[in-house]
Order: structure tokens, then sequence, then C-alpha cells
């Protein structure tokens, strides 16, 4: 999984409080992407069934499992 798709995954997993649409401000302010790129990559995880209305189960493991790799 490319790292923007990782990073915004992580995003959505740290900050529950925030809608989507934050998240996604956050980061293009950040320069990680553009809006336009952020919500594609949005939609390619909700296709990919790790969120829904929030992050899914298989989501949450996978925000999890990333987590730890940044920590290292």
């Amino acid at each position: 999984m490319e790292l923007e798709k990782r990073v915004l995954l992580l995003a959505l997993y740290k900050h529950p409080n925030l809608s989507k649409q934050e998240i996604l401000t956050m980061l293009a302010n950040a320069k990680l992407f553009t809006l336009k790129e952020g919500k594609k990559l949005l939609k390619e995880l909700k296709t990919q069934e790790y969120i829904s209305s929030s992050l899914t189960p298989k989501g949450v493991a996978l925000a999890q499992s990333i987590e730890e790799e940044f920590r290292l």
C-alpha cells in the first residue's frame, strides 16, 4: 500500500473526532497530497473496505499495524 494511503488511514484512526474532510484538509496543508488526490485515496480505501462511515474492523487492524511500523 502506498505511503499516502497509509498516512491517511492512520490519521483517520488517530483522529476519530475529526471529519474525513478535516483530515484531508490537514494532510493537504502538510503537502502530503492535494485535496483532489486525497479524495481519490479516500474513495480507494472505501472500495477496499477499510472505511465506510468510519473505520471498519479491517481498517482498524491495518491502522494499528501501520502505527507500529511508524514507531520503529
